[in-house]
């Protein structure tokens, strides 16, 4: 019995360690391994973010208003793209969050690390002046 809790044990960690996790206190973007030239990510919790693409001349490549009920979830074939890097963009109304996409001949690479991470500011509308 203690041999079948323990080899389960294992099997959780060796298929909780097959994806990469950048843990953000606002979201959670989970980079999952592609096949060939695909990236997958998703976003647990969040239902709505702009997902876009830019080069490394900062040209915006593709962009699209990703939604869903409990989380978000894309896959991206990058097959047409050129060897080269490329940027991936997620923004919501909290924080834009850009990684690193490497192209090459066999594979695609997303980085689990955000390269930059922008908080925008809360901005209240209130009203200071007194009328009497």
């Amino acid at each position: 019995m203690k041999k079948i809790s323990k080899l389960s044990l294992l099997l959780v960690v060796a298929m909780t360690s097959m994806s990469s996790y950048a843990i953000d206190s606002d979201f959670l973007l989970n980079v999952k391994k592609g096949k060939g030239n695909e990236i997958s990510f998703s976003l647990n919790q969040i239902k709505k973010v702009n997902v876009s693409i830019y080069d490394d001349k900062d040209n915006l490549i593709y962009t699209e208003n990703a939604t869903g009920e409990t989380g978000i979830l894309r896959t991206y074939n990058l097959d047409e793209f050129p060897v080269g890097i490329y940027y991936l963009v997620v923004e919501n109304n909290l924080k834009k969050v850009r990684h690193e996409i490497i192209i090459s001949e066999e594979k695609s690479i997303l980085t689990t690390k955000a390269i930059s991470e922008v908080y925008k500011p809360a901005l209240k509308n209130k009203n200071v002046a007194n009328v009497d």
